[in-house]
């Protein structure tokens, strides 16, 4: 094994694929199209002000399913989570301010 083998970057990607087994992919399939169906159901039940803060965190649950299983982040390196918790900040940041300016209007 030379030098160049054994660096924290050969480290961090991995040779060997990530098998995750059908019945995984199945499952999230699943709860995927369940949590669709409860985005159907928030969108019919008059629910006042707490409906689009509901479909907003039924939409990060299947985003955050995809994200993790589908494009194998789970399996990423810590700088890659790094930007992701940065981008998903950034993201509460600006609906946090988008639901402060709605309600003051």
């Amino acid at each position: 094994m030379s030098q160049a083998d054994t660096t924290p970057a050969a480290d961090a990607h991995h040779d060997e694929p990530h098998l995750i087994p059908y019945s995984t992919y199945i499952l999230i399939w699943l709860a995927l199209c369940t949590l669709t169906l409860v985005t159907v159901g928030v969108s019919r039940v008059d629910m006042r002000h707490m409906t689009i803060p509901v479909a907003l965190l039924v939409a990060s649950a299947k985003s955050t399913l995809v994200l993790l299983w589908f494009m194998h982040v789970k399996f990423e390196n810590k700088v890659l989570w790094w930007f992701i918790i940065s981008g998903f900040g950034t993201y509460v940041i600006f609906v946090i301010l988008t639901f402060a300016d709605y309600a003051y209007r």
